[in-house]
Parts: structure tokens; sequence; C-alpha cells
């Protein structure tokens, strides 16, 4: 039981993280959106490096494309993949619901951000290839530092802003702020994800694992 709410929680407060950082850059940073990234950022980094090392005793995916790849590793069951995709799915709207409530927005709030283009398609495949093969490659002890400084530096690299997760995009379509994305393209960023994990996990088969 631990293992599961451990995936709701943790992935509720990082995408709580993640949009409440941007709504606060916004209100202090009206006029600069290089602000509120740099807010953004060092919060979700933050946020990661001390979920994962608080939780990792019990589960600490916290993101459905992880699940997916340990699934297809043979590390989790498929009765145990789902119950982590469907968790990690609420925890992130949950997250995000009380970000907006927390910040006076109607917690369902759609977002109205657009977030389109085969650059950013290729962006997310990218991202979320990336960051699968840090976890992949990464030793239990140094997963924390290394998915938080990941995530940090790839905000900056990737024009997407390295969504990188499935569950949190989903989660984000709840905010109408900066960290929010359209209801009309999370399907486009979820699928770009799911094939970017599946591209690391091929070659970390093919190459890493011999």
């Amino acid at each position: 039981m631990a293992k599961y709410v451990s995936e709701f929680l943790g992935t509720a407060f990082l995408f709580c993280a993640v949009v409440g950082s941007g709504i606060m850059g916004e209100k202090l940073n009206p006029e600069n959106d290089q602000l509120t990234l740099l807010t953004n950022t060092l919060a979700t980094v933050f946020a990661l490096y001390f979920l994962i090392s608080s939780l990792q005793p019990f589960s600490t995916h916290f993101n459905p494309a992880v699940s997916f790849v340990l699934w297809v590793k043979g590390e989790i069951s498929v009765k145990t993949c789902t119950g982590f995709v469907i968790l990690q799915i609420a925890g992130a709207i949950a997250g995000v619901l009380l970000a907006n409530y927390m910040f006076g927005i109607e917690p369902v709030n759609f977002s109205e951000k657009t977030r389109s283009g085969t650059n950013l398609f290729v962006s997310e495949i990218f991202a979320t290839f990336g960051l699968l093969l840090v976890i992949l490659l990464s030793t239990k002890e140094k997963v924390a530092a290394g998915v938080a400084a990941y995530i940090g530096g790839a905000y900056w690299f990737t024009s997407s802003t390295s969504f990188a997760n499935p569950a949190g995009t989903i989660g984000r379509a709840f905010s109408d702020t900066f960290a929010g994305i359209s209801p009309d393209d999370v399907l486009a960023f979820c699928c770009a994800q799911v094939a970017g994990s599946f591209l690391a996990f091929l070659l970390y088969s093919k190459i890493f694992s011999k």
C-alpha cells in the first residue's frame, strides 16, 4: 500500500510545485518570463530532489513514462504499472487543482496556453529520452540528484521546457497559468513522451545493459 500512496502523494506534491511556482513567478515578475521560468525551474529541481530522496524507500516513479519502461524492463508487474499510472494522473491533477486554489484561482481552470508544432513534439521526445536514460543509468544513491539536475537543465535547453511526463502533462491542462498546456495539445505531448521513453529503453537495452 505504501508504494501506491507514495506515487500519488509524490506526483501531487511535484505538480503542485511546478504549477504553484509558475503562478508565484508570474505574480512576482508579471513582465519577465525569464525570471518566471527561473523561479519555476528552481522550485521543480528542489521538489524533485526532496521527493525522490524522501520517498525512495517506497516508490518514486511519479511519471507514467518511468513506470512504463520499468514494466517493459520487467521490474514491476502490469497490475502495479497500471495502478501507478492511474494514481500518478490523479495525483498530478490533484496537485494542480490545489495550486490553483491556493493562489485564488478556480481549481478547475483549463489552460488556453497553446503548445503545438513539430518542433515541440520532437523536443518532448528528446526531453523524455534524456530523462529515462538518466534514470536507467543512475545508481539508487544518485538518482535523486541526477533527475533533479537533468530536469533543471532541460527546462532551459528544450523548446517545450521538458514536460517529459504524461501525468504532469494531463494535470497541467487544468491550470491556465504559466506552466499550463491547452487540452488540445495534451495527446501529442503524451505520445511524444511515450516514444521518447521507449527509445531510451531500446538504447539502454542494446548498448548500456550489456
